[in-house]
């Protein structure tokens, strides 16, 4: 679809000399304040024998230690927070699931900044103002929902705050308030496009043109596939909770090349996985951000687990930009000593005729043998008969292209439980193999 001209705030038209200047600035404030009112990172700094003082450069960051969730986790509720707890004006959290969930909070200065950062991906990604956005990603403590809410607000959009789940009457609202723009992680918004079409709705006649999609990662045949039954452009978005929430960085719909990161804000570093040791621009490596305007919570080198590189801005030259995650270190599946992504398997599903993009990878043990076995749907009105050979497929490919073998089952069409948030793709009864994280200080 043809881009429209747009305007660029303040912070878009940094050249990159004055950005880098402004991140140092913004980056020692930020060291300092970390220091002198949260003791987690005075302590850690001390041990690490650094002084926010001896930043005098971007590259001097690489001194400080890194920040992992069990950190947070440690500290739960309160006590990564920077401010007396009554200048927080909101908290949100992570689900816990895995143990104590991680608490992060906002200032009022952080709403407005998160706003606006939100703000600026909406307007990268081509939303403009006056349009109407639906909000399909889950309200409440996940921070998905009322981070797109706020930036659309903070655009000047109007808002459809239809959140997670009642998948018809999703699609019921998409058709009678005619929404130019929908945020959503990219799985549900294949869920909503089956409903579409269970109701005899050609999803291309629908109102949307711009979808956002963020908190899972997803592949460019997911972009292609749904960019074809819709009509649509299909941009990224990313954040997470622990660095303020959707709007850390933005795929730009001029050139749909990677994710520009406001670096404005969250100034990034890639490292090695094993080692923690910074990784030259261009390396694929795991993500880490520190916070540089947060006030409630600011974060120092956190560890998202994300897998990525650093490449030079293009869209929005002043900012770098980070490819789409390819995967996460810690979502890294060893098969028989063979490292594969669920990403990796998604690309050769989508490549398969009659095969749905909802699956789920089950690993197993039989003797002292690991097994993975993809379980998959088929598409609505595909040849039930083609389905053995499309499992074959599938199994010649990952054998071919990533080098082990796995059991491939076609299933009927929604078998598979979906999900409105972040989807399930791995079951693992197995005691899990993870890349040891870094020592502290390194």
């Amino acid at each position: 679809m043809a881009a429209q001209a747009v305007f660029h705030d303040e912070g878009e038209r940094l050249g990159r000399d004055e950005l880098a200047a402004l991140q140092l600035k913004r980056l020692r404030a930020t060291l300092h304040r970390a220091y002198a009112c949260v003791p987690f990172y005075r302590q850690a700094f001390e041990k690490a024998g650094v002084h926010p003082d001896d930043c005098r450069s971007l590259a001097d960051l690489s001194l400080f230690p890194l920040t992992g969730k069990a950190d947070l986790r440690d500290q739960y509720p309160f006590g990564m927070f920077a401010v007396p707890r009554s200048e927080v004006r909101r908290i949100h959290a992570s689900s816990g699931t895995t143990g104590r969930p991680t608490v992060v909070g906002y200032t009022e200065g952080d709403l407005s900044t998160w706003s606006d950062v939100v703000a600026r991906s909406i307007r990268a990604a081509g939303g403009r103002p006056g349009q109407i956005v639906h909000v399909a990603y889950g309200y409440g403590l996940f921070t998905g929902g009322l981070g797109a809410h706020y930036g659309a607000e903070r655009l000047g959009c109007t808002v459809v705050p239809a959140s997670g789940g009642m998948t018809d009457r999703q699609v019921r609202l998409i058709q009678d308030f005619r929404p130019e723009v929908i945020m959503v992680t990219p799985s549900y918004m294949l869920t909503l496009l089956d409903e579409m079409e269970r109701q005899g709705i050609d999803p291309r006649t629908t109102s949307l043109r711009t979808g956002i999609f963020g908190a899972e990662p997803w592949t460019e045949e997911m972009r292609r596939e749904i960019e074809e039954r819709l009509g649509m452009d299909a941009v990224d978005i990313y954040g997470l909770s622990e660095v303020i929430g959707p709007g850390v960085a933005q795929e730009c719909v001029e050139t749909k090349d990677g994710l520009h990161i406001w670096e404005d804000h969250f100034y990034p570093e890639v490292v090695d996985p094993l080692t923690g040791a910074v990784l030259p621009e261009g390396e694929l490596g795991e993500l880490v951000f520190t916070s540089l305007t947060k006030e409630a919570m600011p974060v120092i080198r956190y560890r998202t687990r994300d897998l990525t590189r650093l490449l030079p801005g293009t869209a929005r030259p002043a900012f770098r930009r980070m490819e789409k995650i390819t995967g996460r270190s810690d979502d890294m599946i060893i098969l028989r000593g063979v490292n594969l992504y669920p990403t990796q398997i998604e690309e050769i599903l989508l490549r398969t005729p009659g095969l749905a993009p909802h699956f789920q990878l089950r690993l197993g043990r039989e003797g002292r043998m690991d097994t993975l076995t993809v379980r998959v749907e088929a598409r609505r009105g595909a040849d039930p008969s083609r389905r053995e050979a499309a499992a074959a497929e599938v199994v010649q490919a990952v054998k071919a292209g990533i080098g082990v073998s796995v059991r491939v089952e076609v299933v009927d069409p929604e078998t598979l439980e979906r999900s409105v948030g972040k989807i399930k793709r791995l079951v693992d009864p197995r005691t899990p193999t993870r890349p040891p994280a870094p020592p502290a200080g390194s």
